[in-house]
């Protein structure tokens, strides 16, 4: 039956939509039934064909970000998803959202966090469930009048020299060439976290890890270092001290490369479990279907290893999300990756990644079990783990379960342009940036392997220590040569462990406003993707950050040398700001001074004003702000226990009120530290333009 009912409504969906491209009277030849041009893995049967400006391939919540953006400037869009499932790992488990530095997080991308802080009653909030994450895409979705073609995946694309045509979907429950459709439009987007439909596009692309000589990088290829890693002693073997018995599940045979060798093996997935510890909302965790117990044999041993450690949180990043709920990450030597077992996803059919999509739903339920139900486990983490479950409120469609695997990385697009290590450290600083990131260059182990007859695992790589950096929009396009007009924001351009600082759920948002731009722009001027007026798009996204012609925001960072005076001995701090960098006092700087931040306000009118704090050793209990709103004043106490910081970022905005601020630049933020009894930290403000302006 769920065959039957999934068959109908692919079907229905793509009759609705044609008659809605119809309808906009934006599209000259609708809905046609049309043959396809021999083309990348095409099909010959002639199939019913939907037109539209844009499509856009991956309902991930940069496929949501990116089809609101076209919609809303004018354009006929199609979303299409391969699965029943939206908005990706932002609405699949994935809320302790991985920032690096707000300061990088713009446009639409900061907005959602902002409609997500406002559910929760603040000013934005990057924590949060999954359901209020759906909710909020879908809100996008309904404001600009997009409907999901859900179920549908890619099988192949027609181009026309260097330009795609159109693409070929069949049904992904149940594929029969009978229902298969195609989609034709004048720019593509590739949003999945998989680049199938820039695979298809004959693409070039790389999987697996660059060797460090391929882009004079130093911590890409083979690493073996001490993050996540299994102490020292674990026995890899089934009969222990016997190699001839054979290696334990999970234990790869493959030998240790030299440090820095490329390969094409793929850092590891997991699921970002959603577990709550309300009982009135709790589904119990029982032994999962195919549990086999023999594949934590290694976990029993390492448990065996470290009694000492009897908390959930040795065993797993436990971070709590709003409502009694959780988001659960891997942590050290043997949790919740899946490492090793995913090498060949980037390139598998869909039967084969469905088998290990399901392996890896099956492990990692049969790890939660093991944790509530083996004897080897403490008492103390048997009881700990019995007081959660899965919640009912969560997934009601696939079982209180997230559809989503982390796909950490799959494809990576070799574009015209490729991000490196250089570009993450700022060593090298491109010109065409339209968006940032700022994360460290992480990735998660790769595979566990034997050394010196002991299990260890590799790839493992967690290198920080710099600010935000541009990321180019050479890196978002194919070399013009290959494709013309597609944009690929997810899979993008990067090498291994420059992407694992880019691959962040609110970066690619950011990317996928930047391409919708672009995409529209190309469309507009007859030019390739490659060809367009980069600096028009940055001045567009700088200009109408939400894409609905409003004043923007106004942002005042301290490194703005011309709206901001300083007074007094402020050092530089150059980590864990808002931006680049902050400025503080010294604990026991006793002489006074003050930072005083002043916009140029361009319309006239009320804003809200948010001071960021970040997070300073000692800080002072109190803290003196004054705001100047043309000819008035008003002075503000901001007390330490105020500034309340959540989720993985340095520090928080405080609100201090709604202004009326004159045109020009009369008006200002003054934060001072006389009379302070400790640190003091001067970093940003921003000034929101408000409603009843």
């Amino acid at each position: 039956m769920r065959k039957k009912i999934a068959i109908a409504r692919f079907a229905c969906l793509f009759a609705c939509l044609a008659q809605g491209f119809l309808a906009q009277g934006s599209l000259a030849q609708g809905f046609l039934l049309s043959g396809f041009r021999p083309g990348i893995g095409i099909p010959e049967a002639a199939k019913a064909s939907v037109q539209a400006d844009i499509c856009i391939y991956g309902a991930t919540a940069a496929g949501v970000i990116a089809a609101y953006t076209a919609k809303r400037m004018g354009k006929s869009v199609i979303l299409i998803e391969p699965g029943g499932h939206l908005g990706g790992m932002t609405s699949g488990g994935l809320g302790y959202t991985d920032i690096g530095n707000k300061y990088a997080i713009t446009g639409l991308s900061r907005d959602f966090y902002r409609r997500i802080g406002k559910h929760y009653g603040k000013f934005e909030q990057w924590t949060f469930e999954p359901k209020v994450a759906k909710h909020y895409l879908q809100q996008y979705l309904d404001e600009a009048g997009i409907k999901v073609v859900y179920q549908s995946r890619v099988i192949g694309a027609s181009k026309s020299g260097a330009e795609i045509k159109s693409i070929v979907l069949e049904n992904s429950i149940k594929p029969d060439a009978k229902t298969n459709q195609t989609v034709s439009a004048k720019v593509f987007l590739d949003c999945t976290y998989e680049g199938d439909l820039m695979a298809k596009a004959g693409v070039s692309y790389a999987v697996g890890r660059e060797a460090n000589s391929d882009y004079n990088e130093t911590i890409d290829g083979v690493q073996l270092m001490k993050g996540h890693q299994l102490p020292d002693g674990i026995d890899p073997y089934k009969i222990a001290g016997k190699p001839e018995s054979g290696l334990l599940w999970g234990v790869s045979p493959a030998k240790l490369e030299p440090n820095g060798t490329g390969d094409k093996k793929v850092q590891a997935y997991n699921y970002r479990i959603c577990l709550t510890s309300d009982p009135n909302n709790m589904v119990p965790i029982t032994k999962p279907e195919g549990y086999d117990v023999s594949h934590f044999e290694l976990l029993a041993r390492l448990i065996a290893k470290q009694p000492e450690r009897k908390t959930l949180n040795d065993y797993f990043i436990w971070s709590k999300m709003p409502n009694n709920k959780t988001d659960i990450n891997n942590r050290n030597g043997f949790s919740t990756d899946m490492i090793g077992m995913n090498h060949d996803y980037p390139d598998a059919d869909y039967k084969k990644r469905a088998e290990i999509i399901k392996a890896h739903e099956t492990y990692t339920k049969g790890l939660l079990y093991f944790f509530g139900h083996d004897p080897r486990v403490p008492a103390e983490l048997r009881e700990a783990m019995l007081k959660w479950g899965y919640p009912k409120d969560e997934y009601v469609e696939t079982g209180n379960w997230s559809p989503q695997l982390y796909v950490r990385e799959a494809r990576r697009m070799v574009g015209s342009y490729v991000m490196t290590q250089a570009n993450c450290e700022g060593k090298e600083v491109v010109k065409d940036g339209v968006g940032m990131a700022a994360y460290t260059m992480d990735s998660h182990n790769i595979q566990r392997i034997v050394i010196n007859g002991m299990a260890k695992n590799e790839g493992n790589v967690e290198i920080g220590g710099f600010g935000p950096y541009p990321i180019a929009y050479g890196s978002l396009v194919p070399k013009e040569k290959e494709c013309t007009n597609l944009l690929v924001p997810v899979c993008l351009s990067a090498t291994h462990i420059a992407y694992g600082s880019i691959r962040m759920e609110p970066v690619f948002m950011v990317l996928a406003q930047s391409s919708a731009i672009a995409a529209v722009m190309a469309i507009d001027s007859k030019k390739s993707v490659q060809q367009i007026d980069i600096a028009q798009l940055q001045a567009k996204l700088k200009a109408d950050p939400l894409v609905n012609g409003k004043t923007p925001e106004i942002l005042v960072d301290n490194e703005d040398s011309q709206h901001v005076f300083v007074k007094g001995n402020w050092e530089s701090v150059k980590k864990g700001g808002y931006g680049p960098s902050f400025l503080a006092t010294s604990e026991n700087d006793k002489n006074g001074g003050s930072v005083t931040f002043t916009p140029q306000i361009a319309a006239p009118g009320n804003y809200q004003i948010y001071v960021y704090f970040p997070k300073v050793a000692k800080p002072a209990s109190e803290i003196k702000l004054s705001v100047k709103a043309g000819s008035e004043t008003k002075n503000i106490s901001v007390l330490e226990k105020d500034i309340v910081v959540e989720g993985q970022t340095s520090g928080e905005w405080y609100n201090a009120g709604k202004f009326n601020f004159p045109k020009g630049n009369a008006s200002s933020v003054n934060i001072s530290s006389e009379g302070a009894s400790g640190a003091v930290a001067a970093d940003a403000v921003l000034f929101v333009p408000t409603a009843d302006r």
